[in-house]
């Protein structure tokens, strides 16, 4: 049962990495049916996302950004200062990743996917909070993956996903004071690009997701969304698994698929 006096608070203003395409793109667009002001950034791509808002009656803006560099940073945030007088979330979405095991990883990959997936919101944040604290607070809401809870096997995308793990705990505890929430989202096998080209994988991965299947991009949408809102409220530092159950259950669940019901 629902109220229908219900509402939803969602910031005036959220900068969003990465949303040129994918999930990111998807956030932008939710985002923009809701009324948000949706700053849309990514290395190419930006200004299609942010006309299609725009074409839908909603409000965005495009920036070019490279999420590795500090001075991008200052100068996006910067001028969404200049042009909007406050920002209230930042979505760190934009990401890589590298299947290479250990020995096929080599220190320019290695350098490279940390640079993105980890230094990248490391930057994002720095520049970011003292505007959202400025304006009165909000939220940020750090896109990590169930590679920063588990050991993967890709080393470099393992280790940028745990790092983004507690580089958000620890932005969290920083940035209360300022009335700042950090929070990181971990999807499980989303049924992303991402994935694209690693069949046997996924197929083989599924065997550990009690529910099945693969989530949709729009699910993860929904908890990023209930993040940036004023019903998390509450929650900072927190790590929201949305994964079908693999990270919690995964290997009880294969376990009794494959004993076959031998233990009933």
């Amino acid at each position: 049962m629902s109220d229908a006096t219900e509402t939803v608070r969602y910031p005036d203003v959220v900068l969003i990495t990465g949303a040129a395409n994918g999930m990111g793109r998807g956030h932008a667009l939710a985002l923009g049916r809701r009324g948000v002001h949706v700053c849309v950034a990514d290395l190419a791509g930006a200004d299609a996302v942010a006309d299609e808002i725009v074409g839908a009656g909603g409000q965005a803006t495009a920036y070019r950004l490279d999420v590795t560099d500090p001075a991008q940073w200052t100068d996006v945030t910067g001028r969404i200062r200049s042009a909007h007088g406050g920002l209230g979330g930042l979505v760190n979405n934009a990401g890589i990743s590298r299947r290479l095991e250990f020995p096929d990883t080599t220190p320019e990959i290695w350098d490279q996917v940390l640079a993105v997936n980890l230094s990248g919101p490391f930057h994002g944040m720095r520049a970011a909070a003292p505007l959202i604290r400025d304006s009165g607070g909000g939220s940020i809401v750090n896109i990590s993956s169930i590679s920063g809870q588990i050991g993967y096997f890709s080393p470099a995308y393992s280790a940028s996903k745990w790092g983004l793990t507690g580089l958000s705990k620890s932005a969290a505890g920083n940035f209360a004071s300022w009335g700042i929430r950090v929070n990181s989202v971990h999807p499980g096998l989303v049924d992303t690009g991402l994935l694209a080209g690693a069949d046997s994988f996924v197929t083989a991965a599924l065997g550990s997701v009690p529910f099945g299947r693969m989530g949709t991009p729009e699910e993860i949408t929904d908890v990023v969304l209930f993040l940036l809102s004023d019903r998390s409220g509450y929650l900072t530092g927190s790590e929201i698994t949305a994964d079908g159950g693999l990270v919690s259950n995964g290997l009880y669940h294969r376990i009794l698929a494959e004993a076959g019901g031998e233990l009933g």
